[in-house]
């Protein structure tokens, strides 16, 4: 991809987020569909507050709704007019309601019926899931299609496949009657957990949104980083990281920081490529940050069998790990360039802020505390989106009108379809893999490629997440590594929350991971740079996300699954001294410029370091007080 212009936000969304690419009605047909997306989140409330319906009743309504906002939402081409309704459109929005309806009006018939479909089933299942790829399709992109297709095709093709992929195949009312009138299917445990903790957590989202918080984060950020030696840079990584604790998208994260921060840092003197490679691995970052974690966590919870607040637990550390290597990276890239700050005269000061804005995190603040105290993420969430609304009228600066409050509602439902759409699609590659075993079989031959070695299946393991990974979005993404990819993992002994972090770790750097590097591109975007260098420079700043998994696979008490005790505090010593040397190996920086051969040297004793064990540690640990010391005395004789 050569240089481009510099685009604006609203530009860099539609070029690289398909789920911002959206119609703008007017008149009757833009009331309508806020009407019906009001609807969609008091259904959500409504369930919330007063109990869920059965399992497959309350999937099938959420899907509804979101089909139907889906095809109303995104044109079929999108060369269409985006202000007026195509009847193909009009057609599949009508459909893509009738088609879960069918669900709940035939529910009981079709559960007498359980694994008997008649031709009227087979025929509506059969359209509901063309229409839910089609909706994917739109919605979250090609990639998540093609996967979905692949899988498609593979429940048919077992018995003309060799060796370890063969099966005996699926008939077409086999496939349908699993996939769309099972629990094992689209209406599965990412749907289940899409129409219950996901939907309310991204409404809470919408709500701080609409409060300005993220306006606060930034000017937090400023106000605590600003003036540091290449401040702009480290204000881009604290504040991805403070939105990605409520944000479900890399690509929505770099423009809705990178905006402010990118245009900061070039003016500072950042090059344009690195500047965007920032806010693009910090972005990217807040993918992995506790409570939501792109809205995974949620997932995590189920497919582990552990209580969601285990999964923040976990998160917690390897986060933390993640955005001390970004900062690392950028901080020995301004000390190379001689980067100063910005003047303090010039930046928010932090005590102001925090009178005049500072009730407006109190919501997120009491959701973390509602879920170490043992309140279930929905009541959490339910909580706080209600708090969001009484915080924000505190002051009259941020308070909310009703027709904000009513807008709030329209936006978490709007929000929330990218992650619907993606869970639904994901939910057919769950039904395939479930009724051919061909999860166990991927697993079997990447362990008989690896020669049953810890290590290489790690390795073969990473590549295969970052290439289920590209261009599909976090939710969708995770649900698709922890099913093809986590079980060759847990066939090693690796423990299951430890295995499926990893695959999700993997899955989520490929936003940054050239040649499919969204996130880089959308930072490349804003900045005007090449995406390929974009995606390099990234790649290298976010080099912590390539070797954190591998350090908690390892050492799990960095998932904290052991408590706190020596052992922890030894591995965060060694993970943290590690970080330095690589982020200056990378970056040819430490206290003074970098000789190649230093370079090589401090790089390899920072991944001595990923391994648990007294000998390593130590000459890790050695390779970089010797080469510190070097520096040390070459920046003394420079002066």
């Amino acid at each position: 991809m050569t240089e481009e212009k510099i685009l604006s936000g609203e530009e860099v969304l539609k070029k690289y987020d398909a789920e911002s690419n959206t119609m703008e009605y007017s008149g009757f047909m833009a009331k309508f569909v806020s009407a019906l997306a009001i609807s969609f989140s008091v259904f959500q409330l409504y369930t919330a507050i007063f109990g869920v319906l059965d399992a497959q009743l309350q999937r099938a309504i959420h899907l509804g709704f979101g089909l139907a906002l889906a095809f109303l939402l995104y044109p079929t081409k999108k060369s269409w007019r985006r202000d007026k309704l195509h009847p193909l459109d009009a057609i599949l929005a009508i459909l893509g309601a009738a088609a879960p309806a069918y669900v709940v009006i035939c529910y009981n018939q079709l559960v007498l019926r359980a694994g008997l479909p008649t031709t009227e089933d087979v025929i509506l299942g059969a359209a509901g899931i063309l229409l839910v790829i089609e909706a994917a399709r739109r919605v979250v992109g090609i990639p998540m299609v093609t996967v979905v297709l692949v899988f498609i095709i593979y429940a048919f093709a077992g018995p003309y496949l060799p060796g370890l992929l063969a099966h005996k195949g699926l008939t077409i009312s086999q496939f349908v009657s699993h996939v769309y009138f099972t629990t094992e299917g689209i209406f599965g445990i990412p749907l289940g957990v899409s129409s219950t903790f996901i939907f309310l957590f991204i409404l809470f989202g919408a709500y701080l949104e609409s409060t300005g918080l993220g306006k606060f984060f930034i000017d937090t950020a400023n106000a605590v980083a600003g003036w540091a030696s290449g401040g702009p840079a480290k204000v881009a990584v604290l504040s991805s990281g403070l939105m990605g604790t409520v944000s479900g998208s890399s690509v929505a994260n770099v423009v809705g920081t990178g905006s402010l921060t990118i245009p900061m840092m070039k003016k500072l003197g950042y090059h344009k490529n690195f500047a965007g490679a920032v806010e693009a691995a910090a972005s990217t970052g807040g993918q992995l940050m506790p409570p939501v974690m792109g809205a995974a966590a949620f997932l995590m919870a189920e497919f582990v069998g552990v209580p969601y607040v285990e999964i923040v637990k976990a998160a917690v550390i390897p986060a933390a790990l993640y955005f001390i290597g970004v900062w690392l990276g950028v901080h020995f890239e301004a000390k190379r360039n001689n980067l100063q700050g910005i003047p303090r005269e010039e930046l928010p000061k932090f005590g102001q802020l925090l009178r005049e804005r500072g009730h407006l995190a109190i919501p997120l603040i009491v959701i973390v505390w509602l879920l170490v105290s043992g309140y279930t993420p929905m009541r959490a969430a339910l909580v706080a989106i209600f708090l969001s609304i009484i915080c924000s009228a505190l002051r009259k600066s941020t308070r909310m009108k009703p027709v904000e409050i009513i807008k709030g509602l329209e936006n978490g439902a709007r929000n929330v379809l990218g992650v619907l759409v993606a869970c639904a699609a994901a939910g057919i590659i769950i039904g395939v893999v479930t009724k051919t075993g061909v999860g166990l079989k991927l697993a079997s031959g990447l362990l008989e490629l690896s020669g049953g070695m810890l290590l290489p299946s790690m390795f073969l393991t990473m590549i295969t997440a970052i290439v289920l990974g590209m261009g599909v979005p976090t939710t969708a993404n995770y649900v698709i590594t922890s099913t093809i990819a986590a079980p060759a993992l847990l066939q090693m002994g690796v423990p299951i929350l430890a295995a499926h972090m990893f695959v999700f770790y993997f899955g989520i750097i490929a936003d940054v991971t050239p040649p499919v590097a969204l996130a880089a591109y959308a930072g490349a975007g804003i900045a005007g740079g090449n995406a390929l260098k974009t995606g390099v420079n990234a790649s290298k700043l976010a080099i912590a996300a390539f070797i954190i998994p591998y350090m908690f696979v390892l050492s799990p008490e960095l998932l904290l699954v052991y408590g706190v005790d020596s052992g922890l505090i030894l591995s965060l010593i060694t993970a943290i001294i590690g970080m330095v040397a690589l982020s200056s190996s990378l970056i040819g920086y430490l206290a003074a410029p970098l000789a190649t051969w230093q370079r090589i040297i401090l790089g390899a004793g920072g991944l001595m370091m990923i391994k648990p064990g007294l000998l390593t540690d130590i000459a890790g640990i050695s390779i970089f007080a010797v080469i510190l010391i070097l520096q040390l005395k070459t920046k003394r004789a420079e002066n």
